[in-house]
Protein backbone atom coordinates (compact mmCIF):
# COMPACT_ATOMS: atom_id res chain seq x y z
CA UNK A 1 0.00 0.00 0.00
CA UNK A 2 1.35 3.32 -0.80
CA UNK A 3 1.25 6.62 1.41
CA UNK A 4 0.85 9.53 -0.35
CA UNK A 5 2.31 12.61 1.35
CA UNK A 6 0.55 15.86 0.61
CA UNK A 7 3.04 18.16 -1.23
CA UNK A 8 2.32 21.00 1.25
CA UNK A 9 3.26 18.76 4.27
CA UNK A 10 6.13 18.09 2.49
CA UNK A 11 7.18 22.24 1.95
CA UNK A 12 6.88 22.21 5.86
CA UNK A 13 9.00 19.72 6.83
CA UNK A 14 11.92 20.95 4.28
CA UNK A 15 11.64 24.63 5.50
CA UNK A 16 11.67 23.17 9.11
CA UNK A 17 14.37 21.42 8.28
CA UNK A 18 16.21 24.73 6.52
CA UNK A 19 15.18 27.12 8.83
CA UNK A 20 17.01 25.07 11.78
CA UNK A 21 20.33 24.84 9.71
CA UNK A 22 20.34 28.39 9.19
CA UNK A 23 20.33 28.62 13.14
CA UNK A 24 23.43 26.57 12.97
CA UNK A 25 26.82 27.12 11.80
CA UNK A 26 28.16 24.76 8.72
CA UNK A 27 31.67 22.78 9.21
CA UNK A 28 33.99 21.91 6.47
CA UNK A 29 35.15 19.03 7.20
CA UNK A 30 39.29 17.63 6.95
CA UNK A 31 41.88 16.12 8.44
CA UNK A 32 43.42 16.78 11.62
CA UNK A 33 45.72 14.53 14.38
CA UNK A 34 43.58 14.29 17.59
CA UNK A 35 45.37 14.01 21.03
CA UNK A 36 45.12 10.18 21.05
CA UNK A 37 45.91 7.33 18.48
CA UNK A 38 48.29 5.69 16.99
CA UNK A 39 51.33 8.25 16.42
CA UNK A 40 50.43 10.77 13.83
CA UNK A 41 47.25 9.10 12.97
CA UNK A 42 45.33 11.66 11.22
CA UNK A 43 41.17 11.68 11.56
CA UNK A 44 39.26 12.46 8.81
CA UNK A 45 36.57 14.77 9.84
CA UNK A 46 33.28 15.28 7.18
CA UNK A 47 31.26 18.13 7.03
CA UNK A 48 28.83 18.85 9.74
CA UNK A 49 26.61 21.52 11.35
CA UNK A 50 27.09 22.55 14.77
CA UNK A 51 25.24 24.77 17.08
CA UNK A 52 27.09 28.23 17.76
CA UNK A 53 26.50 27.97 21.42
CA UNK A 54 25.71 25.83 24.39
CA UNK A 55 22.32 24.80 24.76
CA UNK A 56 20.82 27.58 27.27
CA UNK A 57 18.31 27.13 30.38
CA UNK A 58 15.69 28.65 28.55
CA UNK A 59 16.42 26.26 25.65
CA UNK A 60 15.91 23.02 27.94
CA UNK A 61 13.07 24.64 29.48
CA UNK A 62 11.11 24.27 26.55
CA UNK A 63 12.66 20.76 25.70
CA UNK A 64 10.93 19.75 28.99
CA UNK A 65 7.49 21.32 28.66
CA UNK A 66 6.91 19.67 25.26
CA UNK A 67 8.88 16.18 26.74
CA UNK A 68 7.69 15.56 30.73
CA UNK A 69 9.19 12.25 31.36
CA UNK A 70 12.64 14.41 31.24
CA UNK A 71 11.08 17.17 34.02
CA UNK A 72 13.27 17.06 37.24
CA UNK A 73 10.92 15.14 39.10
CA UNK A 74 9.99 12.62 36.41
CA UNK A 75 13.07 12.03 35.11
CA UNK A 76 14.41 7.88 35.66
CA UNK A 77 17.27 7.47 37.98
CA UNK A 78 18.79 5.02 35.16
CA UNK A 79 19.04 8.10 33.13
CA UNK A 80 20.38 10.84 35.64
CA UNK A 81 21.57 11.14 39.16
CA UNK A 82 20.51 12.97 41.72
CA UNK A 83 21.70 16.17 40.50
CA UNK A 84 19.93 16.65 37.71
CA UNK A 85 18.87 19.89 36.78
CA UNK A 86 19.98 20.86 40.93
CA UNK A 87 19.96 24.54 40.37
CA UNK A 88 16.31 24.57 38.99
CA UNK A 89 13.42 25.30 41.84
CA UNK A 90 10.82 23.23 40.29
CA UNK A 91 10.20 20.99 37.21
CA UNK A 92 9.37 24.29 34.82
CA UNK A 93 11.31 26.74 36.78
CA UNK A 94 14.85 28.08 37.73
CA UNK A 95 16.32 31.42 38.55
CA UNK A 96 15.58 33.98 35.87
CA UNK A 97 19.40 34.87 36.33
CA UNK A 98 20.13 31.38 34.49
CA UNK A 99 17.80 31.73 31.33
CA UNK A 100 20.78 32.45 29.23
CA UNK A 101 23.05 31.02 30.94
CA UNK A 102 24.28 27.38 29.70
CA UNK A 103 21.97 24.27 30.94
CA UNK A 104 23.92 22.26 32.98
CA UNK A 105 23.61 19.60 35.71
CA UNK A 106 22.40 17.59 32.42
CA UNK A 107 23.39 13.78 32.04
CA UNK A 108 24.40 12.29 28.95
CA UNK A 109 21.34 10.70 28.37
CA UNK A 110 19.24 13.82 28.32
CA UNK A 111 21.49 15.90 26.59
CA UNK A 112 21.31 13.18 23.90
CA UNK A 113 17.58 13.17 24.17
CA UNK A 114 17.70 16.67 23.80
CA UNK A 115 19.32 16.78 20.45
CA UNK A 116 17.22 13.56 18.74
CA UNK A 117 13.95 15.78 19.46
CA UNK A 118 15.75 18.75 18.00
CA UNK A 119 16.46 16.54 15.15
CA UNK A 120 19.78 16.80 15.61
CA UNK A 121 22.69 14.51 17.68
CA UNK A 122 25.58 15.07 19.97
CA UNK A 123 28.73 15.86 18.37
CA UNK A 124 31.89 13.31 18.11
CA UNK A 125 34.67 13.82 20.46
CA UNK A 126 36.81 14.32 17.03
CA UNK A 127 34.04 16.89 15.68
CA UNK A 128 34.28 18.65 19.08
CA UNK A 129 37.95 18.65 19.22
CA UNK A 130 38.29 19.59 15.22
CA UNK A 131 36.02 22.75 16.06
CA UNK A 132 37.59 23.69 19.41
CA UNK A 133 41.32 23.64 17.80
CA UNK A 134 40.10 26.91 15.80
CA UNK A 135 41.20 30.28 16.83
CA UNK A 136 39.67 33.62 15.32
CA UNK A 137 41.73 33.50 12.20
CA UNK A 138 43.23 29.91 12.35
CA UNK A 139 41.53 26.38 11.59
CA UNK A 140 44.28 24.82 14.03
CA UNK A 141 45.73 27.21 16.07
CA UNK A 142 47.40 24.31 18.82
CA UNK A 143 51.02 25.67 17.90
CA UNK A 144 50.29 29.33 19.06
CA UNK A 145 51.31 29.40 22.81
CA UNK A 146 49.06 32.13 23.40
CA UNK A 147 45.68 30.40 22.40
CA UNK A 148 46.74 27.54 24.36
CA UNK A 149 47.70 29.56 27.13
CA UNK A 150 44.40 31.62 26.93
CA UNK A 151 42.09 28.01 27.06
CA UNK A 152 44.45 26.97 30.50
CA UNK A 153 43.65 30.18 32.32
CA UNK A 154 39.76 30.24 31.02
CA UNK A 155 39.47 26.67 32.66
CA UNK A 156 40.84 28.35 36.09
CA UNK A 157 37.87 30.97 36.12
CA UNK A 158 35.31 30.24 39.13
CA UNK A 159 31.63 29.41 38.40
CA UNK A 160 31.32 30.13 34.46
CA UNK A 161 28.19 28.54 34.15
CA UNK A 162 26.87 31.00 35.35
CA UNK A 163 27.85 33.51 32.41
CA UNK A 164 25.68 34.29 29.50
CA UNK A 165 26.48 32.31 26.44
CA UNK A 166 27.29 34.26 23.24
CA UNK A 167 29.85 36.80 24.60
CA UNK A 168 33.09 34.98 23.87
CA UNK A 169 35.17 35.68 20.53
CA UNK A 170 33.74 33.10 17.58
CA UNK A 171 36.52 31.06 16.11
CA UNK A 172 37.07 30.80 12.70
CA UNK A 173 33.83 28.87 11.69
CA UNK A 174 31.46 31.64 13.69
CA UNK A 175 31.44 28.96 16.84
CA UNK A 176 32.06 30.66 20.34
CA UNK A 177 31.92 29.25 24.48
CA UNK A 178 33.71 26.05 23.53
CA UNK A 179 36.33 26.93 25.90
CA UNK A 180 35.77 28.75 29.52
CA UNK A 181 32.61 28.14 29.76
CA UNK A 182 31.15 24.36 30.51
CA UNK A 183 32.59 21.19 29.87
CA UNK A 184 30.41 19.16 26.86
CA UNK A 185 28.97 16.19 26.40
CA UNK A 186 29.78 14.50 23.28
CA UNK A 187 28.35 11.64 21.73
CA UNK A 188 31.23 9.01 22.69
CA UNK A 189 32.42 10.25 25.10
CA UNK A 190 34.24 7.44 26.70
CA UNK A 191 35.76 6.34 23.41
CA UNK A 192 39.06 6.84 24.69
CA UNK A 193 39.72 6.00 28.66
CA UNK A 194 42.86 7.28 30.24
CA UNK A 195 43.88 4.96 32.91
CA UNK A 196 47.31 4.74 35.56
CA UNK A 197 49.81 2.06 35.12
CA UNK A 198 49.15 -1.32 36.27
CA UNK A 199 51.53 -0.22 39.82
CA UNK A 200 49.02 2.12 40.63
CA UNK A 201 46.88 -1.11 42.39
CA UNK A 202 43.92 -0.81 39.92
CA UNK A 203 42.63 2.29 41.13
CA UNK A 204 42.68 3.71 37.50
CA UNK A 205 41.07 6.97 39.04
CA UNK A 206 44.87 7.54 40.11
CA UNK A 207 45.91 8.31 36.51
CA UNK A 208 43.56 10.24 35.27
CA UNK A 209 45.38 13.66 36.35
CA UNK A 210 49.09 12.73 36.23
CA UNK A 211 51.66 11.88 33.62
CA UNK A 212 50.63 8.58 32.98
CA UNK A 213 47.40 9.93 31.18
CA UNK A 214 50.42 11.29 28.40
CA UNK A 215 50.97 7.88 27.24
CA UNK A 216 49.82 7.74 23.98
CA UNK A 217 49.36 11.11 23.32
CA UNK A 218 50.51 13.17 19.97
CA UNK A 219 50.73 16.52 21.73
CA UNK A 220 52.38 16.24 24.96
CA UNK A 221 52.42 20.12 25.29
CA UNK A 222 49.14 20.37 24.96
CA UNK A 223 47.35 20.52 28.53
CA UNK A 224 43.79 22.01 27.80
CA UNK A 225 43.36 19.05 25.31
CA UNK A 226 45.06 16.47 28.52
CA UNK A 227 42.09 17.98 31.18
CA UNK A 228 39.44 18.22 28.33
CA UNK A 229 40.05 14.12 27.72
CA UNK A 230 40.87 13.09 31.44
CA UNK A 231 37.51 15.17 32.55
CA UNK A 232 35.69 12.81 29.98
CA UNK A 233 36.98 9.59 30.83
CA UNK A 234 35.92 10.40 34.50
CA UNK A 235 32.24 10.26 33.27
CA UNK A 236 29.20 7.58 33.47
CA UNK A 237 26.30 8.65 31.45
CA UNK A 238 24.46 9.54 34.26
CA UNK A 239 26.28 11.91 35.76
CA UNK A 240 24.74 15.37 35.82
CA UNK A 241 27.56 18.10 36.84
CA UNK A 242 26.90 21.88 37.66
CA UNK A 243 30.26 21.91 35.14
CA UNK A 244 29.10 20.09 31.96
CA UNK A 245 26.81 20.97 29.54
CA UNK A 246 26.16 20.07 25.60
CA UNK A 247 25.47 21.40 22.42
CA UNK A 248 24.34 19.73 18.94
CA UNK A 249 25.67 18.76 15.68
CA UNK A 250 23.63 17.72 12.70
CA UNK A 251 25.00 15.46 9.65
CA UNK A 252 25.33 17.73 6.77
CA UNK A 253 23.86 16.25 3.41
CA UNK A 254 25.61 14.72 0.91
Amino acid sequence: MKISIPIAALFLFSFGLQAQEETMVPISGGVYTPLYGASQTQVRVADFYLDPIPVTHLDYLNFVEKNPKWRKSAVIGLFADQRYLDFWDGDLSFPQSLQDSPVNHVSWFAAKAYCECQGKRLPTVDEWEYVAMASASLKDARKDSLFNLAILRSYEKPKTYLQQVGNQEKNIWGVTDLHGMVWEWTMDFNAIILTGESRNYGNTDLGLFCASGALGANDLMNYAAFMRYAMRSSLNARNSLSTLGFRCAKNMPP
